[in-house]
């Protein structure tokens, strides 16, 4: 896994590389390497997790001059690749997956990303005739890449918003529209971010690039799974996840209160096992003077050892800010602190992998505004509620806090909850898959997997997703065309792997509430009553809303204030980080970039 960076249609100077490298050094401290040209660059920060002494990066073949690639992330059918790609001619000198990459390219061009199987985002500088530049992000979107288009066509992207921003000529200009976005939806919509110019590349696409005419994004035709496959979600996830516990450094698990989080740590713990390896390390994260948790307790009944890590919510006035930098632009989510601390916890215990159930919910209709929304009659309205349940800030509270003229803008343009509504609308005829285009369409990959990318890389952890895989998911769109009867095939499953009395048809989520953090009296209460009094807030803002708001949650404190006193504080805190990210300055000393 490696953090990258790059530029393609202009000059970029070592000084601004390294200022970039500098920027995504937590995320790979195990080497980092630039190769420049006159108007190209390729960085990488690399973490080692297979082949730690080979797979240096930008990754080259002597056999394929003029071709070069960096690589986020892992490629689980890399075994495969080789084989194939030496059937073909071609040599290799190492076992790290992204060492196929430049072969792969050269023998399918552009449409090289059809073939792979993991999480990526992935740059490739081809030279050997026009000079052209190729970005491929992996069909989920579980690993993350900002992109700049100059007015001249160049491009610079980077795997953290931060590191893009090192750039000088990409500019931190804060968009209009992004804050409604943030308030309404719980992130941004689509591809946007929170600053003009800057965007994400999507989900299943590859990108191209010429230097004249920016980056022209291009979505991926979706591979048909193999219908010899198991037909059982157990089965599949047992095959999938001998690929996800393969690595070369210590492997955990991130432990929650869902069957999808057990029986993901299960299958591994059993995996491991059969290795005659020591049981999984499962960690979960619990904030002192909570209400008791049964995660520990079924986590080991499943065979996990198990660590709580004992967070204390004082703790977060020193963590919440560094969890905003990570983060790179506001989010809402009370619960991103306390991952944050989590993934410390993982690094500091020796672990460099970690297995998540990250997108189980999603995929299989798990969360419960989507059942709700599902099993409304048709003669009631369900679109209102369900928008109203991502909301980082609730409706009757949102529009008191904007500013006149902000309001008059929203007015003229639209709010995001308003144009949301007409796309749900508009395919209200399949509601169940309208949902799934919100869910995992751009939920999932810029509200949660984003998340968990920056949180865990700020560690040098990296995140896996056995639930995303191919094979996984498309079983999981197979069970929307069917009618829902009793227990779902993820809870069924888990049943099956666990000892019996492990799951709770009804958990209790075991995310931190805002409520929770924003006590009265609290250092984070104090925290927010210095950042909020400030003369400089947001000029969106009502000063005098924002006032009232610290106040009632003083006086009397309640879930839907605090939940809006939380959303402005990142907001505020996010706009202090982006003042000092400009200009951008060098933090660590990299040799010269090699020349092409």
């Amino acid at each position: 896994m490696s953090r990258i960076f790059g530029s393609f249609g202009a000059p970029n100077t070592a000084v601004e590389l390294n200022a970039v490298a500098g920027r995504q050094l937590h995320g790979g401290r195990d080497g980092t390497s630039v190769l420049r040209g006159d108007t190209w660059s390729l960085g990488c920060n690399r973490l080692a997790v297979l082949d730690p002494c080979g797979g240096a990066q930008p990754y080259r073949c002597p056999r394929l001059p003029g071709i070069a690639v960096v690589f986020d992330g892992e490629i689980y059918n890399h075994h495969q690749l080789r084989r194939r790609l030496r059937a073909r001619g071609h040599v290799f000198t190492d076992t790290c997956d992204g060492s196929v990459l430049p072969a792969l390219y050269a023998e399918y061009g552009t449409r090289f990303a059809e073939h792979l199987e993991g999480m990526f985002t992935i740059a490739v500088i081809d030279l050997r005739r026009r000079p052209l530049l190729v970005l491929a992000a992996d069909d989920h979107g579980m690993k993350t890449l900002y992109y700049h288009t100059g007015p001249d066509g160049s491009v610079r992207f980077a795997s953290e918003l931060p590191g893009l921003l090192a750039f000088g000529q990409v500019p931190a200009t804060e968009r209009a529209a992004a804050l409604d976005e943030y308030l309404s939806v719980g992130t941004y919509v689509d591809d946007r971010t929170a600053l003009e110019g800057i965007r994400t590349l999507p989900p299943g696409t590859t990108a191209l690039a010429t230097g004249r005419d920016g980056l022209r994004v291009q979505r991926r035709t979706a591979p048909l799974p193999a219908s010899d496959g198991p037909a059982d979600l157990g089965d599949l996830l047992y095959g999938e996840m001998a690929r996800l516990t393969s690595a070369d450094v210590p492997l955990c698990g991130v432990v929650t209160e869902g069957a999808d989080s057990h029986l993901v740590n299960a299958i591994a713990t059993r995996q491991l096992r059969e290795l005659d390896d020591s049981p999984l390390r499962g960690f979960h994260v619990v904030y002192r003077g909570r209400w008791h948790s049964s995660v520990c307790a079924a986590a080991r009944r499943s065979g996990t050892l198990h660590h709580d890590v004992l967070l204390d919510p004082d703790e977060l006035v020193e963590l919440l800010p560094r969890t905003v930098w990570h983060l790179g632009q506001p989010h809402a989510d009370p619960a991103a602190p306390g991952r944050y601390a989590l993934f410390r916890a993982i690094r500091g215990a020796g672990y460099t992998v970690a297995l998540t159930a990250a997108g189980a919910g999603e995929l299989f209709d798990g969360h419960e505004r989507v059942q709700r929304a599902l099993t409304t009659p048709p003669e009631l309205p369900w679109i209102g509620p369900y928008l109203d349940s991502l909301a980082s800030v609730p409706r009757t509270v949102r529009a008191s806090l904007y500013s006149a003229d902000y309001r008059d803008y929203l007015r003229f343009r639209g709010t995001a909850a308003d144009r949301l509504a007409e796309t749900l609308h508009a395919g209200r005829a399949d509601r169940a898959a309208a949902l799934s285009a919100v869910e995992t369409g751009w939920r999932l990959p810029a509200h949660q997997l984003r998340q968990i990318d920056h949180v865990s890389t700020a560690w040098s952890v990296e995140a896996r997703f056995p639930y995303l895989q191919p094979a996984v998911s498309a079983f999981a769109g197979s069970l929307r065309a069917r009618p829902a009867t009793g227990d779902t095939p993820l809870f069924t499953t888990a049943q099956r792997y666990l000892p019996a009395g492990t799951l709770r048809r009804s958990a209790r989520s075991t995310d931190v509430t805002a409520d929770e953090l924003l006590r009265p009296g609290s250092a984070l209460m104090d925290l927010a009553q210095d950042i909020l009094r400030e003369t400089h807030l947001d000029e969106r803002w009502d000063r005098t809303a924002v006032s009232n708001l610290i106040s009632a949650q003083s006086r009397h404190p309640a879930p839907d204030t605090a939940a809006a006193l939380w959303a402005v504080l990142v907001h505020e805190l996010w706009r202090q980080e982006l003042r000092v990210l400009r200009p951008a300055t060098v933090h660590l000393s990299l040799p010269e970039p090699v020349a092409a």
